[in-house]
């Protein structure tokens, strides 16, 4: 049995272990909720023994210590604090009361609700209206300089509408859908996914190059300044309403209760909805409203008295390793897949979840038959937090297959990755057809995955271009194919030709090139021709396309096995132009928000302004150079009001297209 000493040393350790891997590292080993409950643990040991608490504990100190960096260190003007956590209504009303300790008094007090968005706590530093720096908190003394990142960001204002000098606080965050379709690229390309959106929106702002930042989507939300007292504002609601007025995107969801009933039944409000959030929230932030009750409560060394975080409980379940399984992908990479007892979580049922590699299974210490601790990264990606060594163990440890599983070729290792050589193995010919078939790519309807493993078990197709030689009577003869069927599917094979190069570009399966980078190429180019003969050079040259993205699009396009794949797609007739080509530059410089119902579909009237060099943004800022708002307009259309955005309906978009084309 360790004393209360030895034990308060060990959770100090394992505290700023944790921290670094989740400040620094960008990596962290165990979820918010177990690194919550080993803080809890040591407050509770320094509670009980006040005369061991030291400077340097986790308790006292803010974020992380400023470990050695790659970015300049820069002092913050005025300190970041991070929040004490709330778990309970109890723990509220211990807040209150320590409130009106401290105050001398009691009263019925308001509050405001935000949403504690998990992302990377940033500082804007203003001089006279101006950007000057951005900063990531720190240790709440001393930030990050990574200013050129944040101003790729669109929800950070470069200039302000009045001449202010300020610090704006703000949570910067990639959302979860974006987030999930990085994985899926980074899965791809043979790197190690991003456990959750918070380490991806850290991972994506500390790039030397601005440009990789750029292509990830972050967003941000604004809550705060330095120096509150001297924003001109009494209270928190009025702080957000005017932090919106000077162009910072201000979370919408936040909301002023009475009481701490009223905390409880706004928290109660805010969990339920946590699921249809855009982005991963991991409680409630509950301030008081009023800022003079600010400035009469202070700081302690690490956290405002005035404001706390309610945090969401953390779904966690046991559930037992049954087996594991392996997975090759279009590109080759082999993924172990533990095979899991069902559980329910988060309102659906989990029986499997990926390991990722030989080596994170290897750093889980797992074996089958052990019980392991499962939650939901993100609120969305089943995930092994944990093996729990105190139950028993399995026994039968986890053994890499040394052969591919589908067509028995040797792996090769390439880094931490397992790879299939063999470019004809029908597991990397059925994932890389059942991509060029998707929606969003080449759009073959009725090619389901059961149809494509008849098709490679009858060797009709070897690799998706063999798609555009199969024959009604190939289809035909496959088992139970009606002739009505066959037929609609070589229709919609015919049909996909037509496309276009954005659609095909995609389907293509190069690494880094999503929907919206093959959008660009698609509309700089005009013809896949023209992007072959295109040198790194003028790929980099491209906007919104990061040099590692260009290098990835040149090696792709230039291995031998995808310009004879290339070259079967145009003998079958494929088409390899554009179908909205950039035609002008009539509109190049120009920024659009489209919002509300059009009397044509928005997609189509952002292609035409895109093909004039137009850029279309889903949000209203400082940036946008007009907004086209349809009938039942909403908050964009107030947002543009407010900022003096240049509002137009539909006959004032056309008189705009007409007077700058005519005068280009």
């Amino acid at each position: 049995m360790s004393t209360p000493k030895q034990r308060l040393t060990e959770l100090r350790e394992q505290l700023r272990y944790h921290n670094y891997r989740y400040h620094v590292l960008d990596d962290p080993e165990i979820s918010d909720a177990e690194y919550d409950r080993l803080l809890r643990e040591l407050k509770e040991l320094e509670g009980a023994h006040p005369e061991l608490v030291t400077p340097d504990s986790p308790t006292q100190t803010v974020g992380n210590p400023m470990y050695e960096t790659t970015f300049e260190a820069v002092p913050h003007p005025s300190q970041m604090f991070s929040l004490g956590n709330a778990f309970g209504l109890d723990d509220i009303q211990n807040f209150e009361a320590s409130i009106n300790r401290a105050l001398g008094r009691e009263e019925f007090r308001e509050y405001v609700l935000e949403y504690k968005i998990d992302g990377l706590s940033v500082n804007l530093i203003y001089r006279d209206g101006v950007l000057r720096r951005g900063l990531t908190r720190g240790d709440g003394r001393v930030g990050e300089d990574i200013t050129p990142s944040l101003l790729t960001i669109a929800d950070v204002p470069r200039q302000l509408p009045e001449p202010l000098s300020l610090e704006a606080r703000g949570e910067i965050y990639l959302p979860i859908q974006t987030f999930l379709e990085l994985n899926v690229k980074l899965e791809e390309e043979g790197v190690a996914p991003f456990k959750n959106p918070r380490n991806a929106a850290a991972g994506s702002l500390r790039q030397k190059d601005p440009r990789v930042t750029e292509s990830r989507g972050l967003r941000g939300y604004f809550y705060g300044v330095g120096r509150p007292s001297e924003f001109g504002v009494a209270t928190q609601v009025g702080l957000l309403e005017k932090l919106q007025k000077l162009g910072f995107a201000v979370e919408p969801g936040f909301c002023l209760v009475q009481g701490t009933l009223g905390v409880e039944k706004g928290y109660q409000a805010m969990l339920a909805q946590r699921r249809q959030l855009p982005f991963e929230a991991d409680g409630v932030t509950v301030k008081l409203n009023h800022l003079a009750l600010w400035s009469e409560l202070g700081y302690t060394s690490k956290t405002p008295r005035f404001a706390i975080a309610y945090k969401f409980p953390a779904e966690e379940k046991p559930t037992q390793v049954l087996g594991v399984s392996y997975q090759v992908g279009r590109t080759g990479r082999v993924t172990p897949v533990a095979e899991l007892q069902p559980i329910s979580l988060d309102g659906s049922t989990v029986s499997r979840v990926t390991l990722h590699n030989e080596s994170y299974v290897q750093e889980l210490g797992l074996r089958i038959g052990d019980t392991v601790l499962v939650h939901k990264s993100g609120g969305v990606i089943p995930e092994i937090l944990r093996v729990l060594t105190d139950l028993p163990r399995g026994e039968k440890p986890v053994e890499w297959p040394r052969h591919c599983p589908e067509c028995q070729s040797e792996l090769v290792l390439s880094g931490k990755i397992h790879l299939c050589p063999n470019p004809l193995c029908p597991a990397k010919a059925f994932e890389s057809i059942r991509h060029f078939a998707s929606r969003r790519a080449m759009d073959i309807q009725g090619l389901g995955d059961k149809l494509i493993e008849q098709l490679l078990q009858a060797r009709l197709v070897n690799d998706a271009a063999d798609l555009y030689q199969l024959k009604l009577e190939d289809v035909v003869a496959l088992e139970r194919k009606a002739e009505k069927s066959a037929q609609n599917l070589i229709e919609q094979i015919e049909s996909s030709k037509s496309r276009g190069l954005e659609h095909l570009l995609f389907a293509l399966g190069i690494p880094q090139v999503g929907e919206s980078t093959a959008r660009t190429l698609a509309r700089r180019f005009g013809h896949l021709d023209r992007i072959l003969a295109a040198s790194m050079e003028e790929l980099d040259a491209v906007e919104d396309v990061a040099e590692v993205t260009a290098q990835a699009i040149h090696g792709a396009l230039s291995r031998p096995g995808m310009h004879s794949f290339i070259e079967r797609l145009r003998a079958a007739g494929v088409n390899f132009e554009a179908r909205e080509k950039q035609t002008g530059s009539a509109l190049e410089g120009l920024t659009f928000v489209l919002t509300g119902e059009l009397t044509r579909p928005r997609d189509q009237v952002a292609r035409e302004l895109e093909a004039q060099g137009a850029k279309i943004s889903g949000s209203v800022s400082k940036k946008t150079s007009y907004l086209v708002a349809g009938s039942g307009a909403g908050s964009k259309l107030a947002r543009a009001h407010e900022l003096g955005v240049v509002v137009l309906d539909e006959q004032g978009l056309a008189a705009l297209l007409k007077e700058k084309t005519q005068g280009a």
